[in-house]
C-alpha cells in the first residue's frame, strides 16, 4: 500500500527535503505552501498524513491543524524552526500526532511518519489484531476504531496506540518510558511532557463522552487503566 502524504511548507527548499526523502520511502506526495492551500489539497487529495510547517504567515500550522481536526483525524506531524516547549505542547494538546524540529534529519522524519502511519496499518498476527476491552471501553486494532460504551472516539494514532497498550495490560501500571516504547517503537525519544500531553488528550475524549476515570496516575511510577465505566 502506498502512503500518501501532504507537505505543508512556506520554504520551497525544505518542502524539497522531505518530498525527495518521502519518495525514496516509497511515498507518494502532494505540497502546499501556506495554510489556506494546506486545506484545499487536503480537502481535495485526502492524504493519509500531514507533514505540517508551524510557523507559516498568516494561516499557521496550528490554525490549520484546528481547522482539519474539526472534521479529520487524520495524523498530523509538526514542523518548526523553535524548539520552544510551549509550541510543542500546544501542538499535541490541539490534535499532533508528533513534532520534528528543524533543521532536522530526513531519515529521523521518515522514520516517524512510518511510526505514526503504521499505528494504522492492520497487522498480520491475530494477537495483534483482536478487539480488546475493559468495561466500557473496546479498542479493535484491526479496524483502528475505538468507542465507550458505543460512542466512537477521535483519536490520533499516537493516541490510539497509548489506549491499545494499557487494554492489552488492563491491570497494570505503564511508566513514561513503556507508553513511549509502545506507541512510538523504533527507539524514538520523545519527551515526558509529550506523553503527558498524550494521556491529558485521551482523558479529555473520553471525559467528553461522560467516563472522567479512564487513566489513573499512580505518583512516581506513571499511568494505569481505571474503571471505564459510565460518569454518575
Amino acid at each position: 500500500m502506498t502512503h500518501r502524504i501532504l507537505i505543508v511548507d512556506d520554504d520551497l527548499h525544505i518542502r524539497e527535503v522531505i518530498r525527495v526523502a518521502l519518495k525514496k520511502a516509497g511515498m507518494t506526495v502532494a505540497e502546499a505552501r501556506d495554510g489556506k492551500e494546506a486545506l484545499v489539497r487536503f480537502a481535495t487529495d485526502r492524504p493519509d498524513l500531514i507533514v505540517l510547517d508551524i510557523g507559516m504567515p498568516e494561516f499557521d500550522g496550528l490554525d490549520v491543524c484546528r481547522e482539519i481536526r474539526k472534521s479529520s483525524d487524520v495524523p498530523i506531524l509538526f514542523l518548526s524552526a523553535r524548539d520552544e516547549e510551549i509550541d510543542r505542547v500546544l501542538g499535541l494538546e490541539i490534535g499532533g500526532d508528533d513534532y520534528v524540529t528543524k533543521p532536522f534529519s530526513p531519515r529521523e522524519l521518515v522514520a516517524r511518519v512510518n511510526v505514526i502511519l503504521r499505528r494504522l496499518t492492520p497487522r498480520a498476527s491475530t494477537t495483534e489484531t483482536a478487539a480488546l476491552s475493559k468495561g466500557h471501553l473496546s479498542v479493535d486494532p484491526e479496524q483502528h476504531v475505538a468507542a465507550f460504551a458505543g460512542t466512537p472516539l477521535h483519536l490520533t494514532a499516537i493516541e490510539f496506540g497509548i489506549l491499545r497498550a494499557f487494554l492489552t495490560r488492563p491491570a497494570s501500571v505503564f511508566s513514561r518510558e513503556q507508553i513511549m516504547s509502545a506507541a512510538y517503537q523504533l527507539n524514538i525519544q520523545v519527551s515526558d511532557r509529550t506523553i503527558d500531553s498524550h494521556i491529558r488528550n485521551i482523558r479529555a475524549k473520553l471525559a467528553a463522552v461522560k467516563c472522567d476515570n479512564i487513566i489513573e496516575t499512580v505518583h512516581g511510577v506513571g499511568f494505569k487503566l481505571g474503571r471505564c465505566e459510565p460518569q454518575a
